[in-house]
């Protein structure tokens, strides 16, 4: 038997339409400690991972664990039915092919309930090992989500980099280029509006801004996101979720342009003197005659040149007479 009663259900709305977008069909995970999710995209290039622990919801029963396959446009248009200040109950009898929803409204004049069919998915519970990342940086999410915004209506990539001097973000496209810097400013009248950097060493990497703006729809879920970041390995966007969880994106860095730029263009560069050569060797036949001046003593080079002369010159008169 599964039951858990979440007063702020605008919470579990929320969460779903951070994720809605980018994965399709996940396992919601129940177990004595939690509720929690762990999906990648359908292009298997950004993973989610949702976790909201047991001690966050009014009433928690997880007699056993069990792992419910849902489809998340449609556990979305579920809760949508349910109210802003609704309180939101789940419930699942063991071995049962769907969930129930029910939505309480706070004075307890309403109550619906709503029952969704389950899936069966296969899926493998990926495990995410601890990092140590070079650079962490905390600031409101909304200013976060206005950059990315931003800075996609130039680019596509978004190049993050952390200094000394602060967090750095960068975008270039066929309308020009654009650089958004954001200092250290702890001084402020209001904790969420603050922005921290911690940094071991500089760190200095690329991303798609289409999976940024995606992350950034987390944004109701909390005040400040923080970002971390190192060479070689995903960044981490995390929001956390009313004091009882988090949920996380994670994102592989892109090959920085100059890098691939170079190794697209040097082949090309190798290749091309081999290509201009073989083709010359084979339309200009008064090249082939060129051994016989090349077996004899070495001659100056007008010499050859003059020869080379001569025998264009001969050629033309023939053509002439012809």
């Amino acid at each position: 038997m599964l039951e858990l009663r979440l007063v702020r259900g605008d919470v579990l709305k929320k969460v779903l339409e951070a994720i809605k977008d980018l994965v399709n069909d996940a396992n919601f995970d129940c177990s004595s400690t939690g509720f929690s999710l762990q999906a990648m995209d359908s292009s298997h290039v950004a993973l989610v991972s949702l976790l909201l622990r047991s001690d966050g919801f009014e009433h928690y029963r997880c007699d056993r664990n069990i792992s419910m396959g849902m489809n998340l446009a449609n556990m979305a248009k579920m809760l949508k039915c349910a109210g802003n200040d609704d309180i939101v109950t789940l419930k699942a009898d063991d071995g049962s092919d769907s969930v129930t929803f029910m939505f309480e409204s706070p004075t307890q004049d309403k109550i619906a309930d709503f029952e969704m069919k389950l899936m069966d998915i296969d899926s493998e519970h990926l495990g995410i090992p601890e990092q140590e990342y070079q650079a962490f940086v905390r600031m409101p999410s909304t200013e976060f989500a206005r950059i990315c915004k931003d800075l996609s209506t130039i680019g596509d990539i978004v190049e993050i980099s952390v200094t000394k001097e602060g967090v750095k973000f960068s975008t270039r496209g066929d309308i020009g280029t654009a650089n958004i810097i954001c200092r250290q400013n702890t001084t402020v009248d209001k904790p969420e509006d603050a922005t921290t950097i911690e940094m071991e060493e500089p760190v200095r990497l690329n991303f798609a801004l289409r999976y940024m703006n995606s992350f950034a729809k987390a944004t109701p879920l909390s005040n400040q996101v923080t970002i971390s970041l190192s060479e070689d390995l995903p960044i981490v966007i995390e929001y956390k979720v009313a004091e009882m969880g988090y949920i996380r994106f994670y994102l592989a860095p892109k090959l920085e342009e100059e890098e691939a730029d170079a190794i697209v263009n040097k082949p090309q560069a190798d290749s091309k003197p081999k290509a201009d050569k073989k083709p010359k060797l084979e339309h200009q036949p008064e090249v082939q005659v060129k051994p016989e001046i090349l077996v004899k003593p070495e001659v100056e080079g007008l010499v050859d040149s003059k020869l080379q002369v001569e025998t264009r010159d001969e050629v033309v008169e023939v053509m002439d007479e012809e």
